[in-house]
C-alpha cells in the first residue's frame, strides 16, 4: 500500500508539473510573437489577423465540442478493456470529424455574412486548417491515460516552431496569408508526434455504428454548451465589433484582451490545484482561504496594471498601441471579477456536483452579453468603449450568479 501511495504521488506530481509547464508555455509563447507582429504589421493588418483568429476560435470550440472533458471520463472507464478503448477513441474521432465538417460549412456561411471575412476569404479558409488538424491530436486520450507530458511536449514543440517561423517569415502586411500556413505546418509535425505516442500505447482506432458516434456527440453537448458560452465572452465581442468598428479599434481591443487573457492563465494553476482538494473534502473553508489569500494580490495587481497601462501597452504593442491604454484600463475589472468567478465555478460548485449550475451561470452571462450587444446596436451606441464596459459587467454577472448558487447550496459544503 505504501508503495502504491508513493507511486500515486509520483504520477500526480509529474502530471501537475506538466500542466504547470503547459500553462507557462501558453502564457509566454504568444507574448513572444505579439510585440513582433504589432510592430511589423499595420494596425489594420493586425486587426484583420485578430478578427479572423476570433472567428476561428469559435470554430475550434465547435470542433472540440467539449470532448476534452466528456471523453477523458470515457477513456478512464475503458482502460481495462483494450477493444473498448480502441472503439471509444475511434468513435470520438469520427464524431469530431463529423462536427468539423459542419464547422467548415458554418465558416462558409460566415464568409458571406461578415465583411472582414469577405475581404480575406483565403486567409480565413487557410486559418481553418489547424482547427481541422486538431482532431488528430487526441488530447482527451492522453488526459485519460494520465500522460500529461505528451500533451505538454506536443504543444511546446508545435507553438515553438510556429513562433520561430513567424519571426523569420512575417515581415509585412502581405505576409499575413503565411500565418495559417505556419500554424498548419507546426500542427502537422505535432500530429506525427501524437501518432507515434498512440502507437507506443498500442491504441488503434476502431469506429463502430453511426448511432454510437451520435451518442458521443449527445453525451458531450452539455460540456460544449459551457465551453462555447465561455468562449463567447471575448470572441463574440470581437466578431460583432468587426461589423461596426474600424480595424484599428479591433487591433486595440485584441491586444488588450491578450494581456487580460495572459493574466487569467496565471489563475488556472490555483483553481486547478484547489479542485482535487474540494472533490475530496468539499470544505467551503478552503474556498474562503483561497479568496482571502489571493484576492488582495489580484487587487494590487489590478491597481499596478491601471497605473502602468500606457507603459505596458508600449512594451507589448509598440508606440502605436499606447492609445489603447484606456481600453485596457476599462478591462481591468475583468481581472478582478474573474478570479473569484473561476474559484466559485468548478472548484466550488463543480465539487458538490452542480455541473448544471456552473453551465447555467456561464450561459446566462453569455445571454446577458448578447442582449447587451443587441441593445448597443439598436440604440446606435456601439463603440469600443461600450463593448469594453459590457465585457466587464458580464464578468461581474457571472461572478454574482455563481455566488448566488454557492449561497443557495451552502449546506452541501463541508465546514
Amino acid at each position: 500500500m505504501k508503495c502504491q501511495l508513493s507511486l500515486f504521488h509520483s504520477k500526480f506530481l509529474e502530471n501537475a508539473t506538466m500542466l504547470l509547464l503547459l500553462n507557462i508555455t501558453k502564457l509566454i509563447l504568444p507574448f513572444v510573437s505579439l510585440p513582433y507582429l504589432t510592430r511589423v504589421l499595420s494596425t489594420d493588418a493586425y486587426g484583420t489577423v485578430a478578427y479572423v483568429k476570433s472567428v476561428i476560435g469559435y470554430m475550434q470550440v465547435l470542433v472540440d465540442f467539449g470532448f476534452i472533458l466528456s471523453s477523458t471520463k470515457d477513456i478512464v472507464a475503458s482502460l481495462d478493456d483494450k477493444a473498448e478503448l480502441n472503439k471509444t477513441v475511434g468513435n470520438i474521432f469520427a464524431a469530431r470529424l463529423l462536427i468539423s465538417t459542419a464547422a467548415f460549412l458554418l465558416l462558409g456561411v460566415l464568409l458571406l455574412v461578415l465583411p472582414i471575412l469577405r475581404d480575406c476569404r483565403l486567409f480565413a479558409v487557410l486559418s481553418f486548417l489547424p482547427v481541422f488538424l486538431s482532431i488528430f491530436l487526441f488530447d482527451f486520450v492522453f488526459r485519460g491515460l494520465e500522460k500529461m507530458h505528451v500533451i505538454t511536449i506536443r504543444y511546446l514543440v508545435m507553438k515553438s516552431i510556429s513562433t520561430v517561423l513567424i519571426f523569420f517569415i512575417i515581415k509585412k502586411d502581405s505576409d499575413i496569408i503565411k500565418i495559417p500556413l505556419i500554424d498548419s505546418f507546426s500542427s502537422l509535425l505535432a500530429v506525427f508526434l501524437v501518432f507515434a505516442n498512440l502507437k507506443k500505447e498500442h491504441i488503434n482506432l476502431r469506429i463502430s455504428a453511426f448511432s454510437d458516434i451520435l451518442k458521443k456527440v449527445h453525451e458531450s453537448f452539455l460540456y460544449f454548451l459551457s465551453s462555447v458560452a465561455a468562449q463567447s465572452f471575448n470572441a463574440l465581442n470581437t466578431i460583432v465589433a468587426g461589423i461596426f468598428l474600424a480595424k484599428t479599434d479591433i487591433a486595440f481591443w485584441s491586444v488588450s484582451l491578450q494581456i487580460i487573457g495572459a493574466v487569467q492563465i496565471l489563475y488556472s494553476p490555483i483553481t486547478d490545484a484547489i479542485y482535487p482538494e474540494m472533490l475530496r473534502t468539499k470544505r467551503i473553508s478552503a474556498i474562503k482561504k483561497i479568496l482571502c489569500i489571493f484576492q488582495p494580490v489580484v487587487f494590487i495587481g489590478c491597481a499596478v496594471a491601471w497605473l502602468l497601462a500606457e507603459f505596458g501597452m508600449k512594451i507589448v504593442g509598440g508606440s502605436q498601441y499606447v492609445m489603447a491604454a484606456p481600453v485596457f484600463r476599462l478591462l481591468i475589472p475583468v481581472l478582478f471579477f474573474s478570479f473569484p468567478g473561476m474559484v466559485l465555478g468548478w472548484p466550488a460548485l463543480g465539487a458538490i456536483g452542480k455541473v448544471r449550475e456552473v453551465t447555467i451561470s456561464t450561459v446566462f452571462s453569455m445571454i446577458f452579453q448578447i442582449m447587451g450587444l443587441a441593445v448597443l446596436v439598436f440604440f446606435r451606441r456601439f463603440s469600443l468603449v461600450c463593448i469594453v464596459v459590457l465585457r466587464s459587467i458580464a464578468e461581474f454577472v457571472l461572478l454574482a450568479i455563481r455566488f448566488f448558487y454557492c449561497m443557495k447550496f451552502r449546506d452541501e459544503f463541508s465546514r
